[in-house]
């Protein structure tokens, strides 16, 4: 039997992570990394990934690519996974971290129901929803390949529960209905994805709650009055699970939606 130790264990893989210069999706590839992957981190800044890339090489020995790719250009998202593959040797797991969230400044975004504009609903749905759709079609070959294929789908707890709008009173903050659509389809997704890439390729999703971003402090003691673990959540709380789903500790786990969200939505 192996030990815990070595089932989690991901040297000799690669790791594509989207959205991998942000706030999450940075610490993410540092997760993954310290665990022995090389990392490939997409995004839209080409300096960003490149500094991330080289955080994963100076820490932790590994090899570090970045690649700028903007979501909404099917034909790069398209080309994303055999780039990756050329640079690393293979793709064994692949990270959907990348979205249009609930604070982006897009038109029609963060307001009330009637000023919601289409624009800012086809930008999360391209984003959130097939972005993801195509990059994981273009690497279902590659991840089947590999013998641990693994993709995670980074949610939300408005994927899995409606907003509560008091929270958001007095902030200029919003909770658009275009998000809650585009995580509630990617979970899904996860699934529909699970049952057809199977038993080649392990299909999950990660779903976190609230993170601290310095929100209104009304909005603040709201959301953590409302928390059974009486706080939001950092970066940090989000690297077990994707060690966990990324790994072989989950070796038997597919189709699955792992929350991280302090108890939120066990109410």
């Amino acid at each position: 039997m192996k030990t815990v130790r070595d089932l989690m264990d991901l040297r000799g893989r690669v790791a594509v992570v989207t959205g991998g210069a942000g706030h999450i999706g940075r610490e993410l590839c540092a997760a993954l990394a310290e665990l022995g992957a090389d990392v490939a981190v997409l995004d839209l800044s080409a300096d960003v990934c490149r500094e991330v890339a080289e955080r994963a090489r100076d820490q932790f020995q590994v090899k570090g690519l970045g690649l700028a790719v903007d979501l909404t250009d099917e034909r790069a998202v398209r080309a994303a996974p055999q780039r990756v593959v050329q640079e690393l040797g293979r793709l064994d797991i692949l990270v959907n971290c990348a979205g249009v969230a609930p604070a982006a400044s897009v038109k029609g975004w963060a307001v009330p129901l009637a000023e919601q504009s289409t624009e800012a609903w086809r930008l999360a749905l391209e984003v959130n929803l097939t972005a993801i759709f195509v990059l994981t079609q273009a690497s279902a070959a590659h991840l089947a390949a590999s013998g641990k294929g693994a993709v995670i789908n980074v949610a939300s707890i408005y994927g899995l529960v409606g907003p509560d709008m008091r929270l958001y009173e007095g902030t200029t903050m919003g909770n658009p209905a275009a998000y809650a659509a585009s995580k509630g389809g990617l979970l899904q997704l996860t699934r529909w994805l699970a049952t057809n890439l199977a038993p080649r390729v392990r299909v999950n999703a990660l779903t976190p709650g609230g993170v601290w971003r310095n929100q209104a402090q009304s909005f603040h003691e709201k959301y953590v009055a409302r928390t059974p673990l009486g706080r939001m959540g950092n970066e940090e709380d989000f690297k077990g699970a994707v060690a966990y789903l990324a790994s072989d500790l989950s070796a038997y786990v597919t189709g699955q939606n792992l929350v991280v969200d302090g108890g939120w939505t066990a109410w």
